[in-house]
């Protein structure tokens, strides 16, 4: 049995994203069950234009979002340290809030789950971006060129590394969710990007949430999480919860990943500042 010095998972979600359930207190008392040093919420922040309103909070959950935050920190601050956040969609454009890009928040992840195209409309609000994520558009990697998406996809990670709002890259290679594979090698189509991520001193999560998808690997791959150690990019750890029993699932397998790699420690933040801690 792997044993840790600390347990970070700050990467989830809560029922205000519309397809997550359960109450944000039954999230903590899972957390705290499973002995969790660190937990945080980061649920999907509401985007511009109407976009996607199925899959995020609205503007008019923040307030209440970070204010349940708070009462929870205070209420279990002898037994698990708390904080706030929010998963923030990047796509080219202006569809962010300012309410969310200036929200008193530990930190912010920055996302792709949207990447352009040109002339389809498969799109769940716009026919210039693809939720290639999304299980009801899977058929649109029969019509695409899988080295070409992967590139886009990774080159709007580079654009969203590249504003500096952000401490936090979240699920790094999403792109491979459902197993569509590059020719190319995806060290390389990912090279760009993490070199942005580098120079904006952002930090890349280990996600375990690709263990419960098609692909059946945490995010990143192993291949470019040795590319982030060698780069010095320090790393965080997230389960992705969207239901109580995915707190802390796989987090074994993701640790050991980390510490065969050569990393000893991980970040959390607050109020937008790294804290290592070791693993």
């Amino acid at each position: 049995m792997i044993q840790y010095a600390m347990i970070v998972d700050i990467h989830n979600h809560t029922s205000r994203c519309n397809h997550a359930t359960g109450t944000m207190e039954s999230y903590i008392t899972q957390a705290i069950a499973r002995d969790i040093s660190v937990y945080g919420f980061s649920c999907h922040a509401p985007i511009r234009q109407g976009i996607d309103p199925d899959n995020r909070m609205s503007i008019d959950d923040i307030h209440d979002y970070l204010n349940d935050i708070k009462t929870l920190k205070e209420k279990h601050k002898d037994d698990i340290i708390i904080t706030s956040g929010f998963e923030v969609d990047y796509m080219m454009g202006d569809y962010i809030y300012d309410e969310v890009l200036n929200s008193p928040v530990d930190y912010l992840i920055g996302s792709v789950h949207f990447i352009p195209q040109s002339s389809d409309k498969y799109s769940l609000f716009n026919p210039k971006f693809w939720g290639f994520d999304n299980p009801e558009f899977i058929n649109q990697y029969e019509k695409k060129n899988i080295d070409e998406i992967w590139q886009n996809y990774f080159d709007s990670i580079e654009q969203m590394a590249k504003t500096k709002k952000f401490d936090i890259v979240g699920h790094l290679d999403l792109i491979k969710i459902f197993g569509f594979i590059p020719e190319r090698d995806p060290r390389d189509i990912a090279q760009k990007a993490l070199q942005q991520i580098k120079l904006s001193n952002m930090t890349v999560e280990i996600n375990s949430a690709g263990l419960r998808k098609p692909i059946g690997e945490q995010y990143p791959s192993r291949d470019l999480l040795q590319i982030c150690f060698d780069m010095d990019i320090p790393i965080t750890f997230g389960s992705d919860a969207h239901k109580t029993t995915d707190i802390n699932s796989g987090y074994d397998i993701c640790v050991k990943l980390a510490r065969d790699i050569g990393y000893t420690q991980a970040v959390y933040y607050e109020n937008r500042q790294k804290k290592f801690i070791e693993i």
